[in-house]
């Protein structure tokens, strides 16, 4: 396989994952769900051994289950079972301003800027799908923000696993959304205003207080 070609069906891998993967997110495919490998397979134009493979990846993110005989299915998440899970990605938050730090570049500037304004975009009712899209969003271009490899691929792959909870809080009426928007755009603002003044340390721990703030409030939800 030539070079090129062998790029080609990286690119077409990671955009299949990347589509499946925010599907998942976002909760086009509820949990339960039964992913039909033939209808798949038919949408993105390849055969099913590519489609596996990402398919695959997924599972292993555990963002799916194989059941042998039966099919594959979009697991279920619940707070208290990823609490684990949020106590390591506060911890790996902290790193990414410590970790091979870089300051952002007239890209993730202007990046920064357009997200900036989304979450000042936001009226007295949000609509749940688009902010967790803002906050996807949000969370990998702060992602570029260190350059630690193997730091930003665990980062991510716990992220994509417990960002599900926050959606399916909402959707159940244990989070306030307007409160909840209102809240994310000041640590928006105050990231900004930590990165202008080139304190990226600064920035990693406003994120570190957003995730476990966020946590102890849906925790609240669940009790309440």
């Amino acid at each position: 396989m030539t070079d090129a070609a062998t790029a080609s069906a990286r690119d077409r891998f990671d955009r299949m994952h990347a589509i499946l993967r925010n599907r998942i997110c976002l909760l086009d495919y509820a949990p339960g769900t039964r992913l039909s490998e033939e209808a798949l397979a038919a949408e993105f134009g390849v055969s099913r051994t590519p489609l596996r493979r990402v398919l695959s990846r997924l599972e292993g993110e555990g963002l799916l289950q194989s059941v042998h005989g039966v099919g594959t299915f979009v697991t279920d998440v619940e707070v208290e079972e990823l609490a684990q899970t949020y106590r390591l990605r506060l911890e790996l938050a902290e790193l990414t301003g410590r970790l091979d730090p870089v300051a952002p570049d007239a890209a993730l500037w202007a990046d920064l800027r357009a997200l900036l304004d989304r979450a000042r975009g936001f009226g007295a009712d949000p609509d749940p799908r688009a902010y967790a899209e803002l906050i996807m969003d949000v969370f990998l271009a702060l992602l570029r923000l260190t350059a630690n490899e193997p730091l930003r691929e665990i980062c991510e792959r716990l992220y994509f696993r417990t960002t599900r909870i926050w959606l399916k809080s909402v959707f159940a009426g244990r989070l306030d959304l307007a409160s909840e928007v209102d809240v994310f755009r000041r640590e928006v603002e105050d990231i900004v205003m930590a990165l202008q003044v080139g304190d990226l340390h600064s920035a990693a721990l406003i994120q570190r207080a957003h995730i476990s703030m966020s946590f102890e409030r849906m925790r609240r939800g669940l009790s309440g």
